[in-house]
């Protein structure tokens, strides 16, 4: 049996064919170590032992929808492998937008605060492309801050990570010029639409807000950022496409200005930016 069939007869309960495709030529090429021509020419049979155990092991997990990001242990970010694991959110193709934003809008030197950090991607990606930034990474999981410590060290950053919790923490006395997050948006409403491999492996604590309280990061952070942010120092969140206009109206009744939100690749409302 051709490696590239015992992939599909394996998975083809579980995954439809399009995703089968991508799967396939991933197991073979990045987990495998395997040409492309290997999955579709080589056979299952000539794999030596190592290289079985990894392919079943591999199928195992997608069998239980486990990320393929979390079974290599890395996501691709803005031109970087970060290392991932079940306890950190994986990098996604909008939140590139957010880190390229204000990479383009920002001076050098500027003060950054990420807030919710998780592999601390963004705070990474912002120190190594603005010349001379100081960035500090904030989150409330020390399982997420180790991973951002490592990714850190790996990608050979600057950051500065720490362990605080936005909503009960005595924020200390520092001054920023520019705050950005990602934190959690997803309504527990929204969670019926959601896909396996999210729902039972990312982090329920970066995911998810109740539905009676949406903003609930959002405005803790624009309360934090008037007595953080130095004067015309930037706010810029990542947010649910469904409460842009009542996020945007929070950040105006907070004293906000300049605010401007910005649509993803999908043309969803993805970002939002105000100006103290």
């Amino acid at each position: 049996m051709f490696l590239r069939e015992y992939i599909y007869n394996e998975l083809q309960d579980v995954y439809p064919p399009e995703e089968l495709k991508s799967l396939a030529k991933i197991i073979s090429k990045e987990i495998l170590q395997l040409s492309e021509l290997d999955c579709y020419t080589g056979k299952y049979a000539d794999l030596l032992t190592d290289k079985r155990d990894l392919l079943r092991n591999a199928i195992q997990r997608l069998r239980q929808f486990e990320p393929l990001q979390y079974i290599q242990g890395l996501a691709p970010f803005c031109g970087w492998l970060f290392c991932v694991a079940p306890g950190v959110l994986i990098p996604r193709p909008e939140t590139e937008e957010l880190a390229a934003l204000i990479i383009k809008e920002s001076s050098a030197d500027s003060r950054i605060l990420d807030i919710g950090t998780g592999s601390g991607c963004i705070a990474i990606t912002l120190s190594k492309n603005i010349p001379g930034a100081v960035v500090e990474g904030w989150d409330v999981s020390e399982k997420a801050l180790k991973i951002a410590r490592r990714n850190n060290e790996e990608l050979q950053a600057n950051v500065s990570f720490c362990l605080v919790d936005i909503l009960n923490d005595g924020i200390e006395n520092k001054t920023f010029d520019i705050i950005v997050s990602n934190p959690p948006y997803i309504t527990e409403k929204e969670k019926a639409d959601m896909h396996p491999n999210v729902l039972n492996w990312e982090p329920d604590l970066a995911l998810f807000v109740p539905d009676n309280d949406p903003l609930l990061f959002y405005r803790r952070i624009a309360k934090v950022g008037k007595n953080m942010l130095s004067p015309k120092g930037r706010l810029y969140f990542e947010i649910n496409q469904y409460y842009s206009q009542e996020t945007a109206q929070m950040l105006e009744d907070f004293g906000y200005k300049d605010i401007r939100i910005v649509k993803d690749l999908f043309e969803n409302d993805r970002i939002i930016t105000a100006t103290l």
